[in-house]
């Protein structure tokens, strides 16, 4: 990578996103608190231990069936904090807008991104925004960044996963991507194909409350499901066994993923989650996620 340059396969979450990481924003940046690479960072102040994220979003287009880019900059956001086994409290949003951008739009934008806080119940309490010229941006891009509280007896973390865990996934994959695609390409698709774009906060505390020992939590965003669980076998240690008939997928999905000549394993998702967990503890998890209204399945 030292006479390379930056291309698009950079920021897909797979293998090129893993070089970049560790050949240019680890050597700089490392540390014991970053190393442990998580969707987010747990940290101490003032003797309370919180967790702390931040994520940019540069989606296109701006607005898709489901949500719309600030949905998706508060979900990904509070996703992630909860992915750490925290409760979101607070969010910042800067924003880069680009000359001659629409400002119904953005007030389309911003009344969602309230919308969506409110239902995560989060507050979105400090943000900037600047202007670049026509041209040089893409409409809007938007980072966010958050910080929750701890949930008390649990640790999350990539590397308590131990062989023989089951590893239950909370519902249909590759629904964001194929609608992102479908707006992308113009394609008509049936409206039960909708963006997943949801905040799993809610879904996410009942499942600790119930079971402390989750060994880890992962949104599969970027780089779909593979890629994810490909991350955690190799921070773990450990090899991971995919029941693929028993990994729920749209048809609708499967056949866009034809025509397009993609994978639904490595689709991005906005509202799933992935749980590691001992099998003895399972059964419990899974009764506690079917509650919540969400098609759990296992995938071993």
């Amino acid at each position: 990578m030292e006479q390379g340059t930056i291309k698009m396969e950079h920021g897909s979450g797979g293998k090129l996103s893993k070089a970049l990481m560790e050949e240019v924003i680890l050597p700089a940046y490392g540390n014991p608190v970053l190393n442990e690479m998580h969707d987010g960072a747990s940290v101490s102040t003032a003797g309370n231990k919180v967790a702390f994220t931040t994520d940019s979003y540069v989606v296109k287009p701006l607005f898709f069936a489901g949500g719309n880019i600030g949905k998706l900059a508060v979900c990904g956001t509070v996703n992630d904090l909860a992915m750490t086994g925290s409760v979101p409290r607070y969010l910042s949003v800067g924003m880069i807008l680009e000359e001659g951008f629409s400002i119904a739009d953005l007030r389309r934008i911003v009344e969602t991104m309230c919308q969506t806080a409110k239902e995560a119940g989060v507050m979105i309490v400090t943000g900037d925004t600047k202007v670049v010229n026509k041209g040089a941006g893409d409409g809007i891009y938007i980072n966010t960044a958050g910080i929750g509280d701890i949930i008390e007896g649990t640790h999350i973390s990539p590397k308590r996963v131990q062989p023989g865990q089951d590893v239950i996934l909370s519902g249909y994959i590759g629904d964001h991507a194929t609608a992102i695609m479908a707006g992308r390409h113009e394609l008509v698709l049936p409206t039960s194909i909708q963006s997943d774009c949801a905040p799993l906060n809610g879904l996410v505390k009942e499942m600790l409350i119930a079971v402390p020992q989750i060994a880890v939590l992962r949104d599969p965003t970027r780089g779909g499901v593979a890629a994810t669980l490909n991350e955690i076998a190799e921070q773990s240690g450990t090899g991971i066994l995919l029941e693929e008939d028993t990994i729920p997928v749209r048809p609708e999905v499967e056949a866009v993923c034809e025509i397009l000549g993609f994978d639904p394993l490595y689709l991005a998702n906005e509202g799933k989650l992935l749980a590691f967990v001992d099998p003895k503890y399972s059964s419990k998890l899974l009764e506690v996620m079917h509650s919540e209204k969400m098609p759990a399945s296992s995938v071993k």
